[in-house]
Order: C-alpha cells, then sequence, then structure tokens
C-alpha cells in the first residue's frame, strides 16, 4: 500500500492480475480539494474495473474504497498489499467519481469525505441479505394430519418458498401451526434473497389540464429533456401558480427516456403534500431519501438506485450523492431555502452543487422558486440560465390582498402580540368558517428567560447563545447543541428566589396569547418541535385539509409549498424578525421568507388576506411586501451588492478556528491572519470572535476573505493554507474550517 497523491490521466479501465491500481478511500486524508490514492495489486484470481468497490487492508483495518484510478505511487510492487475482494454491487459511475472530484476541489474538502457520502450506506454494498423461507419437505414425513396442517402444506406444495407470516396468512392459520410442522421435519427452511420491488411511476399517466402559461413553460423543460444535453432553468411562479404541475411534465418525458430523476427538497421529511401530487399525477410514489427513513429503507434505496431499479428519487441534499445509473433531469424545488447550505462537514450549497451535477453529466436541470435567490436571477441577467416565468395563479385564484400593521401605534401590553388590528381579522374569519395562520419563525416559548432580581440570563454551557424555553416540555435548551436543563428555582447568580422571567415570544407563548383570546377555536402548533418526522407532518396536514383545525400557529415550516383551499388570513406577528444583525442576505431572506408565507392565503376559490405586524414599515423589505412590486426591491439589492463586489458579484470565503482552549484557537486564529494574501482585488477580515463565540463546546474565531469578481478564490485559500500548515504550524486540537461562499455568518 502506498500514497498517490494525483489521480491518473492513463484512461486504462480493466484491470489483472498482477496490476497496481490506486484506491481512494472514505477517510479525512489529504486536504484543500487533494487526497491520496492508496497503491494496491490486484489478485490473481480478480478483474477490476474503475469505479470498482473493493475492499482493502489498510493498517489494522479492513476498508471499503473505489478503483480510482492506475496506480503512480513508486512503493515496490512487491511489497504492495493485494485488494481483498470487490464487492457484489454494480461500479461507481464515472459521473459519479468526476463528482466527487469536483466537489471536493471546489469546497476545499478531502475527497475522502465527499466520498464517505456517496457511501453512505455500508450494508447496501454487500451481498443482499437472504430471509427465512420455508418450502414443503421430499419425502413429507408420517405426521398426524390435521385440516388446518393441510391448509399450510396447500399453501407451500406448488407455490414458492415463503416465510412464516406469509405461509400463515395464506393458510389462514397462526405461525404457530408453521413453526409446529417445521419441528415435525415437515417443512424446511431456506435462505431467500429478495430485492425490493418498487411501483414505478407511470409517464403516460395523465395529468391535470394545464393554463397556456403553465404549458409554453412546460413545452420548453419536455424539449430541454428531449435534446438531453446541459440547460438551467429558473422557473419563476408566484406562489399557487402551478411549477410543480409544470416540471411534472418534464419528469415524465424524463421516464419515457428511461432515465432518473431527482427531485429536491429543502423539506423533504414534511413533504406530504408534494407526495400526493406527485402520487396523483403518475400513479406511484417516489422513492424517498432523507434522515428519518430506517436502516432497511436506506439500503434498498441506495442499491435500487445503483442497479437503475428506483427511477425517481425525491429527497434532501444529501440525496445528490446517491450513485445514480443514468440520471437525466434534476428538480431542485424552492432553490433560494437556505436549508441547501450543508454546515458541517463537507461545506457546501447542494442548489449549486447539482448545477454542476447535471453539466457533468450532460441533462438539464430546473431551480424552481416563487422567490428566487440573487444568485440566480443574475446568472438569468447574465444568460446562465433561461427564465421561464408563470406570473398568475392557477385556476382563477388571485394573489391575496397584502397590508402592514405599524406597531407603534397599536400599543399593545407587554405580554401582548396580537395586535387589535389583527384580532379583529381573526374574528372574522372564524365567524365566515374559513382558516387562518399565524406565523412567528421563533420554536419554544420564549427565546430569553432571566432573573427578576439581578437580570442574570440563562445561557448554554456549551455554546455562546440563551436557553430557549420549551414550556411544554418543562425545558430550557439550546437550539444549537440540543443540551436541555430544568428551569432553576434559585438564580445562581444571586441566589434569589424570585421566579424567573420569559423575554419575548415564541409560538408556543403565542399559542397562550391564542387561547386566552380564542378559547373555542381549534388551533395547532407546526414546528420541528412539534412535527417530528414525516409521519407527524402528514396527521397535521390531513386535520387541517379536513378542517378540523381553524388556526395554525407556525414557524418557518410552515412557509414552504402547503395548498389549503379554506386558508385565507395570514397574520406575520414579528415580520422585523430576520432583519436585525449583519447578515448581508437579511434584507433578501426577509422578504423571500414573507412573501412565501404570504402566499399561503387565499390559493382556492375565497381571496386571502396577508398582514404584516412590523415597528419599521418604511424598510425596503416591508414596501415591498405593501406593494406587491418585486422587481424594485430586487433591482435596489442588486445594485447595493454590485457596489460593494459583495455576492453574487464577488465571491466570500469564511475561514473558521475552532478548539477546545481558547488560547490555542486565538493564537492559531492570529497566525492564520498574519499569513493572510496581500493580492490585488484580495481583503482578508479578521480574525474576530465569530458571533457564536462558542458551539459545542469549541471556542471559534472567523477569518472573512472578500474576493473582487472574475478571482477564484480556491488557489488562493490552498496557498494561504499551506503557508500556515506547512512544518506543522495547525496546532493539534485546532481545527480549521474553509466555507466557500459562506451562507450564514454566525
Amino acid at each position: 500500500m502506498t500514497k498517490n497523491d494525483s489521480p491518473s490521466s492513463n484512461l486504462k479501465t480493466t484491470f489483472t492480475a498482477g496490476d497496481r491500481v490506486g484506491v481512494m478511500l472514505p477517510v479525512p486524508v489529504g486536504r484543500y480539494g487533494v487526497s491520496p490514492l492508496y497503491d494496491y495489486k490486484v489478485n490473481d484470481d480478480q478483474v477490476l474495473h474503475l469505479g470498482q468497490f473493493v475492499r482493502v487492508p489498510f493498517g489494522p483495518r479492513k476498508l471499503v474504497g473505489v478503483v480510482w484510478g492506475v496506480g503512480e505511487g513508486d512503493f515496490a510492487a512487491s511489497k504492495l498489499k493485494t485488494v481483498q475482494e470487490k464487492l457484489p454491487v454494480p461500479p461507481m459511475p464515472d459521473v459519479t467519481r468526476k463528482f466527487v472530484d469536483w466537489v471536493a476541489s471546489y469546497t476545499l474538502s478531502s475527497p475522502g469525505q465527499v466520498l464517505k457520502m456517496t457511501m453512505s450506506v455500508p450494508d447496501a454494498l454487500e451481498d443482499p441479505r437472504g430471509v427465512k423461507v420455508w418450502r414443503v419437505a421430499d419425502p413429507l414425513p408420517d405426521i398426524k394430519m390435521t385440516k388446518t396442517r393441510e391448509r399450510v402444506i396447500e399453501a407451500l406444495k406448488d407455490g414458492p418458498p415463503q416465510t412464516a407470516t406469509e405461509t400463515a396468512l395464506a393458510a389462514g392459520c397462526s405461525p404457530a401451526v408453521v413453526a409446529g410442522l417445521a419441528k415435525l421435519g415437515a417443512l424446511v427452511q431456506t435462505q431467500q434473497v429478495r430485492e425490493r420491488i418498487w411501483d414505478q411511476p407511470d409517464a403516460h399517466h395523465p395529468g391535470p389540464t394545464l393554463s397556456d402559461a403553465q404549458s409554453v413553460a412546460a413545452a420548453d423543460l419536455v424539449d430541454k429533456v428531449k435534446a438531453q444535453s446541459f440547460g438551467a432553468v429558473l422557473l419563476d411562479g408566484v406562489p399557487g401558480s402551478g411549477k410543480t404541475e409544470v416540471y411534472f411534465e418534464a419528469v415524465a418525458e424524463t421516464l419515457k427516456q428511461g432515465k432518473q430523476v431527482l427531485v429536491l427538497l429543502p423539506e423533504i421529511s414534511l413533504g406530504s403534500q408534494w407526495l400526493a401530487r406527485f402520487e396523483r399525477r403518475f400513479g406511484a410514489r417516489p422513492a424517498g431519501w432523507h434522515s428519518d427513513l430506517g436502516q432497511r429503507e436506506r439500503r434498498e434505496t441506495w442499491r435500487g438506485v445503483a442497479e437503475g431499479r428506483v427511477n425517481v428519487v425525491v429527497g434532501a441534499r444529501s440525496a445528490l450523492f446517491l450513485p445514480y445509473k443514468d440520471l437525466g433531469l434534476i428538480v431542485v424545488d424552492e432553490e433560494h431555502d437556505p436549508a441547501f447550505k450543508q454546515e458541517e462537514g463537507v461545506i457546501y450549497n447542494a442548489r449549486d452543487m447539482a448545477v454542476v451535477r447535471a453539466h457533468l453529466g450532460g441533462f438539464p436541470i430546473c431551480l424552481a422558486s416563487a422567490t428566487p435567490s440573487l444568485e440566480s436571477i443574475v446568472n438569468v441577467e447574465n444568460d446562465k440560465y433561461q427564465l421561464l416565468h408563470l406570473p398568475e395563479r392557477h385556476g382563477g385564484a388571485v394573489l391575496p390582498e397584502l397590508s402592514l400593521i405599524d406597531m407603534r401605534t397599536e400599543k399593545l401590553p407587554a405580554t401582548r402580540w396580537i395586535s387589535k388590528t389583527l384580532e379583529s381579522m381573526l374574528i372574522e374569519t372564524f365567524a365566515a368558517g374559513e382558516q387562518a395562520m399565524l406565523f412567528l419563525n421563533r420554536r419554544g416559548y420564549a427565546p430569553l428567560t432571566l432573573c427578576r432580581s439581578c437580570g442574570y440570563r440563562v445561557a448554554c454551557p456549551n455554546c455562546s447563545a440563551w436557553l430557549v424555553e420549551h414550556r411544554r416540555a418543562g425545558r430550557l435548551q439550546c437550539h444549537h447543541c440540543g443540551h436541555s436543563t430544568d428551569l432553576p428555582n434559585i438564580c445562581p447568580e444571586c441566589e434569589s428566589e424570585a421566579p424567573f422571567a420569559a423575554c419575548g415570544p415564541g409560538v408556543e407563548r403565542l399559542a397562550e396569547e391564542v387561547l386566552n383570546t380564542f378559547p373555542d377555536i381549534r388551533f395547532a402548533l407546526a414546528s420541528s418541535d412539534t412535527l417530528t418526522g414525516p409521519k407527524a407532518a402528514e396527521d397535521l396536514i390531513g386535520r387541517i385539509e379536513r378542517h378540523e383545525v381553524d388556526l395554525i400557529i407556525g414557524t418557518q415550516i410552515m412557509a414552504k409549498g402547503y395548498h389549503f383551499p379554506m386558508l385565507t388570513l395570514v397574520g406575520v406577528v414579528d415580520g422585523d424578525l430576520g432583519l436585525a444583525g449583519g447578515d448581508l442576505r437579511a434584507a433578501e431572506r426577509t422578504y423571500q421568507l414573507l412573501y412565501q408565507v404570504a402566499g399561503r392565503a387565499g390559493r382556492g376559490e375565497r381571496p386571502g388576506k396577508v398582514v404584516v405586524q412590523t415597528y419599521v414599515p418604511e424598510h425596503p423589505v416591508m414596501q415591498a411586501m405593501a406593494s406587491g412590486v418585486r422587481e424594485n426591491f430586487i433591482a435596489e439589492e442588486i445594485r447595493a451588492r454590485e457596489d460593494l463586489d459583495m455576492p453574487p458579484f464577488g465571491r466570500l470565503v469564511a475561514l473558521i478556528v475552532s478548539g477546545k482552549i481558547e488560547s490555542q484557537v486565538e493564537s492559531q486564529a492570529q497566525a492564520l491572519g498574519r499569513a493572510a494574501p496581500r493580492y490585488d482585488g484580495i481583503d482578508v477580515l479578521g480574525p474576530a470572535p465569530a458571533p457564536l463565540a462558542m458551539l459545542r463546546g469549541r471556542h471559534r474565531r472567523r477569518l472573512l476573505m472578500k474576493v473582487k469578481p472574475g478571482l477564484a478564490p480556491q488557489s488562493v485559500v490552498r496557498e494561504w493554507l499551506a503557508r500556515v500548515s506547512g512544518g506543522a504550524k495547525i496546532q493539534k486540537g485546532v481545527k480549521i474550517q474553509v466555507d466557500i461562499d459562506p451562507q450564514s455568518f454566525m
């Protein structure tokens, strides 16, 4: 075994006995986009191909890796260790291996770490597990027969072997009868491999009648699928315009061509309505891919994708790294959503990497949103993306009427958050037999808990954050690391026994006010604390659709894509919440979130109304919401970013230094700052404590590199970090993370 730091450019694709192969292993070795391949010798009885999954010795361990190319190390051939076995799974496609290399190079991550994301289900790489099945013994022993036993023998005699449960069901008896016959030797047990048979979506299944605008957009997408060449399309349509049905036409055409489809959603575990729409359109549900899947389903899906037996996957961002046999279309729904950015491990934006994956595969990608990101809008202006626009709601529904409530004139008491204006609108809505939603993007009961005597604030011991009260659970919780504790009876600072005060509202506290104001209405909380998985979300959606809920009190998870025809009023309790702080995307994201949640109102035959409570009605975001004219706000945002060379014009790279010992983190950050690049068009800010100066018990410092348009930051950062890491200058226990194109500045 030896290291080989550069993948071979040799075109050899098949390796036989005695050949030297370079194997990439899913280990975090190498850095900044370059990872060593490890050389091994092919066994005498083996024939290996590029992309083959193999098991190899690695120190005292045995690891599974992928044949990446010709071995090029200088280690003596006689001392090479041999490949132990090739695994019974299709080789990783060439385009997937190119994608791994590309993502690693772009994000400056170890390719081994990226590879690990494509091998996320180790069980799927092994021989499929057999299940225990029974058949009738031949010859059948002489045993006492009963009518029940005869039915069991009859059920198995002329058919394939079956499990005990299947046999009992067919014979109309209990599994104990089957077990008894086995004990008497009348049944013989064997192992049988059963791969899951997937319901296949029907591309020819009739869909709904499209409007003229939908038909034009759908025809354009279908033509791009037929051409099977790369092209990025931004499908920009107002809420309720039928964007999903438009890209379903492209999905149907892709299936007709025998290719696979990937649809990325930001909240797949909450996409029950989307799944139902897909099933109505294609007669079967797609395969899902998200963190709530059980191990068996993950194994079956991974293997089904690799073997081409799964033709449509709907998933969260990690679905992008499945080993598709023949991918022909990617759709990124709600493409603006920040949930597509992964902030831990390999730091990447799934939307941007999806565009790269489509380019490498030579097929189209559709980015859909009612509030496209500035990056996508600028790409349209620069002719990198094509724009398809749906300006009106489908089926005659009209956009809701939107108004602002100036909270400076409402003069609410300190413990109330629903204005009199909004309260009266809720009364009218309930009286009309319609539904309403109160939107507050803050989980829990209160974001801050303090001592009434001395002002002590209850903070997380692991993070620079206040603990959030969750009164329903009777706990204080950190939303960054998950630490939770009971509310203290005595103040740790002044030892006062005075009760602690809850400051500010979360959705639980808002529910308390609703209960006091409207004691007879049926309301439901909808946040990540209450909707803990697909089943809980599906149950809530069903209750809302059946009008068993009058009022939804929800966070941002209710802002995306839901369609409730009887929901006619949306009240935004705190429209200013996202505008605080120094995030350059604060205004853009606040507008996107408010516009999306406003789009839940009036999607059926009844017109909708939206009211936004704000203390700064003059803010450009609020004026854009009130006027309904997005273009002026977007143009101003673009102009401000361009003047400052900020994304999507210039580029940003964040470097986060972290460790358990603050002095080490500080000295390492200072060393990084002293080694910062000094080139024209590049500015480095910091080091400075991150806004979350401690996270999960690790102290944090940040540096931010700003790069003018036209400059690629990766080579500069690679050179910068090499200067610091040369001579083992990175201290033990200190970690340096690189975030290309950061979305969050915490």
